[in-house]
């Protein structure tokens, strides 16, 4: 089963993202700042990464760019969910290292599209 770590500090985006992934076929678990989220992957790295992009002690770019300097970090699949909307920050995050980038608020249906569009869901996947 694949896996994806959902980094963000809302409780309840963590669950609501949490469902959504674990109804595509993810085993999830989760991670409050981009802190515990790179302890977490220093531990066990996810195929993965729902990434919110303002949280405490380490933002989720912090968060990006050392993850795709840890070995294994260029592994995961990154997308961003955010509310930040503006073309910079996109750009910022895409030279970092993300793979996609979305706007809170997300439904079942765009995670999907982005999960397929990434090669993390395939049609076969589907249930």
């Amino acid at each position: 089963m694949k896996s994806c770590l959902i980094v963000d500090d809302s409780r309840v985006v963590r669950k609501v993202a949490r469902r959504i992934a674990e109804g595509l076929g993810f085993e999830c678990s989760e991670a409050e700042d981009g802190q515990v989220a790179y302890d977490s992957c220093a531990e066990k790295m996810p195929d993965a990464i729902i990434l919110d992009w303002n949280m405490p002690v380490m933002t989720g770019i912090e968060f990006l760019e050392k993850l795709r300097k840890m070995e294994g970090g260029d592994y995961p699949k990154v997308v961003f969910c955010t509310t930040e909307n503006d073309i910079k920050h996109i750009q910022m995050a895409l030279e970092a290292g993300a793979n996609e980038y979305i706007m809170k608020p997300f439904d079942s249906e765009i995670i999907e599209s982005k999960f397929t569009q990434i090669g993390l869901i395939t049609q076969d996947d589907d249930q």
